[in-house]
């Protein structure tokens, strides 16, 4: 008699990096909570002692070891090229989940072909009833790449009262807990590998939304996010990723009509940001954003056939959740730090 167990249509997938105390503390919520899914960690090329904590201490959960530390991005690529599941939920190691947490993410994907991936409602781990940074209740961006969250603009994080616990639209889910169909994934060819870590989530989101697919945050489901566990808000090879990525992110993605006009202003934008590090002393993050922009010229011409086969596959060249106004004239200028006082559409 064959007593294998079913292949579960969702694998949840951790990918760990030097992170075995937060895995030590994170992944019994996971395994908990987590009955319908088989729970997976990917071994980043970990130097610590991940893997033997792991398969001392939650042997019976399966471990994919990658060589190196292939970052965030091309590690996810790899080790979720091993799987055949019908969803993949990509989780970091920092999150803690709660009871229930995967059934509402699930009953609404089997109800609407139509999304390609969605998230839970992302909170902080340090202050429950705030949401955090990372994600929020998903995800916009305004007109120059900037992203914006419910529940989050640049630094300043609401509360959350239930406020955006309706499902609409989004332009990108957050990578610390994404739940993406197998089938869109493949179509979208996953994340892109040269950014290493950072972006990569809404840069895929966006192209799956060009693509006519949709993406939404299911507030009925919730987890705790740490955040900042591998590259702490400041450290200046953060700051060098985002900025880089983001730019990547445009030029891969940006509709013709609009891209050497973003492109110009982001030029003085990056400029003004790399001022106002250094004119606070920050020599490192003011560094960051040059080597940022140096590193994006170069990386160009390894683009430009992405772009074209981006622009070749795009079904919708106007997407609302890509907002037309500036965020942070909206920020600075117009004092509006809250989601719900910003000129959505």
């Amino acid at each position: 008699m064959n007593t294998q167990k079913p292949q579960s249509k969702i694998a949840v997938v951790i990918l760990n990096w030097n992170g075995a105390d937060m895995m030590r503390q994170f992944l019994p919520s996971v395994l908990k909570n987590s009955t319908e899914a088989e729970v997976i960690v990917a071994d980043n090329g970990s130097t610590d002692h991940s893997c033997e904590m792991l398969q001392q201490e939650f042997p019976t959960t399966r471990l994919i070891k990658l060589q190196q530390n292939l970052g965030f991005a091309e590690g996810y690529n790899q080790a979720l090229d091993m799987l055949d599941h019908e969803y993949f939920l990509l989780l970091n190691s920092d999150v803690e989940v709660t009871p229930g947490w995967l059934k509402p993410l699930l009953d609404y994907m089997d109800r609407h072909p139509e999304v390609a991936a969605c998230q839970p409602k992302l909170l902080a781990w340090r202050d429950k009833d705030c949401f955090e940074y990372a994600g929020g209740a998903g995800g916009y961006l305004d007109r120059y790449g900037y992203p914006f969250c419910r529940g989050r603009i640049f630094t300043e994080v609401e509360k959350d009262t239930g406020q955006y616990d309706t499902v609409v639209p989004l332009l990108w889910a957050t990578g610390a807990a994404l739940l993406v169909r197998r089938t869109d994934w493949l179509a979208a060819g996953g994340l892109d590998g040269r950014f290493f870590a950072h972006m990569e989530e809404i840069d895929l989101c966006w192209r799956l939304r060009s693509r006519g697919r949709q993406i939404v945050c299911i507030a009925e489901s919730k987890v705790y996010h740490v955040g900042g566990a591998s590259l702490a808000q400041g450290n200046p090879r953060k700051t060098y990723l985002n900025f880089r990525n983001n730019l990547l992110m445009l030029y891969k993605n940006l509709p013709e009509a609009e891209l050497h006009t973003v492109l110009r202003i982001r030029t003085l934008l990056d400029w003004i940001a790399a001022l106002k590090f250094f004119l606070t002393g920050d020599i490192n993050n003011a560094k960051a954003v040059m080597r940022a922009r140096k590193e994006f010229k170069r990386m160009l011409p390894h683009y430009y056939a992405i772009r074209e086969d981006n622009l070749r596959k795009m079904v919708a060249q106007s997407i609302p959740e890509r907002t037309h106004f500036c965020l942070l004239w909206q920020f600075y200028a117009k004092g509006r730090k809250r989601f719900a006082q910003l000129p959505m559409p």
